[in-house]
């Protein structure tokens, strides 16, 4: 298994599956939020507001001109957690 695949977690990559095909203008501004978040984290965290869960600190990030939809990722990696719409 190559690091890319671990890049995504397996609910993330099903979430943008959806979302490639109901509606490609929102798929393509998350794209754009996990490319930021990869190549640059440090930025991202700064731009990013943290929930806590059971499995310890998720960052979340606004995908811009998407509200309410959200990118949630942790630092480790980087890693995609998940996409949905969150207040």
């Amino acid at each position: 298994m190559s690091d890319e695949l671990d890049d995504y977690s397996a609910v993330a990559d099903e979430q943008l599956d959806e979302l490639e095909v109901a509606d490609r203008e929102l798929y393509n501004a998350v794209l754009t939020v996990c490319a930021l978040i990869f190549q640059d984290p440090r930025r991202a965290q700064s731009m990013s507001t943290s929930v806590s869960t059971a499995d310890g600190i998720v960052l979340r990030l606004a995908v811009p001109g998407c509200h309410p939809y959200k990118v949630f990722w942790t630092s480790e990696g980087p890693r995609i957690e998940a996409v949905f719409p969150h207040p």
